[in-house]
């Protein structure tokens, strides 16, 4: 399986941009797909998931309201759509896919992830 992540950049507070991650491997197609952030010196948090079967979505609050995932089935791709965006949304973006069912897993951690992909860089100015 692998992930291919792109979109990130330099942007200014306020400002938008749109993160995609390209998912191979058929196999582990109808399984949670998730984007986290990791910021210098802090440890990765999770930011949004969505149920690749269902299309459900849960977000962290620090970016509820602003940022909104999606996926394409038939691209096998995931996307976050990041508005509003502020100097603290500043890290590093991963996505990640989990290879088993997510119901009663923590599916906000880390470790509930199997693979990942290589980051993009988002860098928010003020």
């Amino acid at each position: 399986v692998q992930l291919q992540a792109s979109g990130g950049g330099l942007v200014q507070a306020g400002g938008s941009l749109r993160l995609s991650c390209v998912v191979s491997g058929a196999t582990f197609s109808p399984y949670a797909k998730a984007w986290f952030r990791q910021a210098p010196g802090k440890e990765r948090e999770f930011v949004s998931v969505i149920g690749w079967s269902g299309g459900s979505t849960y977000y962290a609050d620090s970016v509820k309201g602003r940022f909104t995932i999606s996926r394409d089935s038939a691209k096998n791709t995931v996307y976050l759509q990041m508005n509003s965006l502020k100097p603290e949304d500043t890290a590093v973006y991963y996505c990640a896919t989990a290879t088993t069912n997510w119901y009663g897993a923590n599916w906000s951690g880390p470790q509930f992830y199997n693979y990942w992909g290589q980051g993009t860089q988002v860098t928010v100015s003020s």
